[in-house]
């Protein structure tokens, strides 16, 4: 490895990622209360969120951890393609919550997504289902911020601000790191 690609990673130890882990899977909790009505009979995001918090718990990063996130993944398209907008930003929320465990120490700014995609994904799950409106997003973010303790807070500062682009999504994971950076002390 050369001098500039071990500047280029940053400090995470397993306690931390569990942490991060932990954060991503209860900012998509509430998002289930969108999908399941919606979609009763598909588990999979629910399962995507268990595996991230049992991660957090302690269990090992295993295959189990990905083939959750891709279910919740698939449960996603399938709620798109039915027509289910908010429903399939509920999943993703979800494929974002196992998704956080797999964080890796790169300082790239793409990697926030893996920290708060989560929470953006549940905020957008929450806008559409009321008619696309904002304000109800923003509650949803302000219930993230509240969720963020100090050690996901300082994971986040080591990387970079969350990258441009990503449609409204990417808005509030803009949102959320901006005002994370700036809240905790």
């Amino acid at each position: 490895m050369t001098m500039a690609e071990e500047s280029a990673r940053i400090e995470l130890s397993l306690a931390e990622l569990r942490e991060v882990a932990g954060y991503a899977a209860a900012c998509a909790l509430p998002a289930l209360a969108i999908f399941e009505p919606a979609r009763p009979d598909d588990q999979r995001p629910r399962d995507a969120i268990e595996a991230a918090q049992a991660f957090a718990d302690g269990a090992e990063r295993t295959k189990v951890l990905r083939d959750n996130a891709w279910a919740a993944q698939r449960a996603a398209t399938e709620a798109r393609d039915a027509g289910q907008a908010a429903a399939s930003e509920a999943a993703r929320a979800a494929l974002a919550a196992a998704g956080a465990a797999y964080l890796h120490p790169l300082a790239k700014a793409t990697q926030i997504k893996h920290i708060l995609g989560s929470a953006a994904h549940a905020a957008r799950a929450f806008e559409l289902s009321a008619g696309d409106a904002p304000a109800v997003g923003a509650d949803h973010l302000a219930q993230a911020r509240s969720l963020a303790s100090p050690a996901v807070v300082d994971v986040l500062r080591r990387y970079p601000p969350a990258p441009r682009g990503g449609g409204r999504v990417g808005e509030l994971i803009r949102e959320l790191d901006a005002e994370l950076r700036a809240s905790h002390g």
